[in-house]
């Protein structure tokens, strides 16, 4: 079975990343190789940020790598959070903090619509592939549901009655940004 790292150390994305891959391949986090580093950031795009944490890993420990940005886009916002999604209210990565603050600039506006959009990028040998999934959705007045994580309380997808976090992670991830792209990312190692 064919090892490839998932550039991350957050426990809820692995798990997320493993259960849609299943069996198909062994999906390696950071730390599984001996990564502690915190891989820098620092680009003002998804893409730019998903391509530096892949070829990261690459460069300084050989596996082929792939990598994820994620960002809330909010069209009331003008695509805030974005890119600064997990340190929308400051550097901690506070979910809580982030997610009172997004809901505090909402408060009173009556164009609730917002997308997740995930950019994997994957760096095989010396080739890049970008590959994306996004959900279009709208920002609920306020959080419902216990799973998931990061906005997931305040996320409810087009179509639906209930947010990101009152679905289980099977129903999330056939339907989710994170899912779409990993959808592509397995259909283009599989050809």
């Amino acid at each position: 079975m064919r090892d490839l790292v998932f550039a991350t150390n957050n426990a809820h994305k692995l798990d997320e990343v493993r259960s849609i891959v299943g069996h198909r391949m062994n999906i390696l986090g950071l730390r599984d190789i001996g990564c502690d580093e915190d891989i820098p950031e620092t680009a003002d795009t998804l893409e730019g940020n998903a391509e530096l944490k892949a070829r990261y890993v690459k460069e300084h420990y050989g596996y082929d790598c792939f990598a994820d940005d994620t960002g809330l886009e909010v069209d009331a916002l003008g695509g805030a959070p974005g890119v600064y999604s997990a340190r929308y209210a400051g550097p901690g990565h506070d979910s809580k903090a982030n997610m009172e603050l997004l809901l505090k600039n909402m408060n009173g506006r009556a164009d609730r619509r917002a997308r997740f959009r995930t950019v994997i990028a994957l760096v095989e040998g010396d080739d890049l592939r970008l590959l994306d999934g996004v959900v279009e959705g709208f920002i609920t007045d306020g959080p419902k549901g216990s799973s998931g994580f990061g906005y997931d309380p305040v996320f409810r997808p087009e179509g639906l009655d209930v947010t990101f976090a009152e679905m289980d992670s099977d129903a999330k991830n056939a339907i989710s940004h994170r899912g779409r792209a990993m959808k592509k990312l397995l259909e283009y190692l599989i050809k």
